[in-house]
């Protein structure tokens, strides 16, 4: 969306992430990162910590899932999202303002830390190909095996014989999002 204020926060996880579901089925995971400024005074020749911001953090969908099984309370991550600044009203009257970014994209921090990842593996479809076709990740081609959508090399299609694009469409091979 156009005009969204994009921020990018590297902080600790206050706590491990709340994975939630909608009434319709959608994950959130929730979560907290804190975000501590530190100075250098020349003065006394050490670093002093500055007053913590805390910004709230909802992630969507299967990487709502993958977060919650990634993340644990006190990880350096490194999250990017639209900032969303809301004010409201407390029941006592009084007035407040919510600071929370919508995520999209989170991961650890390897700057003093190391990690292995693995391949999310969710039936039910999803991802690149849509939920369409054979395949554990949907989006199969004739071979049974899920489609490369990064792939440069045309893939042939099924009984047709006609060719895919990289990105699993018809026609010519092209380097374009269908997007």
């Amino acid at each position: 969306m156009a005009g969204e204020t994009t921020i990018t926060v590297i902080g600790n996880l206050t706590d491990d992430p709340e994975l939630k579901f909608t009434p319709s089925g959608a994950a959130v995971a929730n979560f907290t990162v804190a975000q501590t400024p530190r100075t250098f005074d020349r003065q006394t020749n050490e670093w002093k910590d500055g007053e913590a911001n805390f910004f709230r953090c909802a992630v969507w969908r299967d990487q709502a899932e993958n977060v919650a099984e990634s993340l644990q309370k006190g990880q350096r991550v490194i999250v990017t999202g639209n900032l969303r600044i809301r004010n409201f009203e407390r029941q006592d009257g009084s007035r407040g303002t919510s600071v929370e970014i919508q995520v999209d994209e989170v991961g650890p921090s390897l700057r003093w830390a190391t990690s292995k990842t693995s391949k999310a593996s969710r039936s039910g479809g999803g991802g690149f190909g849509g939920g369409q076709g054979p395949g554990p990740q949907g989006g199969g081609n004739a071979g049974g095996a899920p489609a490369n959508p990064w792939s440069t090399q045309p893939q042939q299609s099924g009984p047709g014989g006609g060719q895919s694009d990289a990105w699993g469409g018809s026609g010519a091979a092209s380097d374009e999002p269908p997007f």
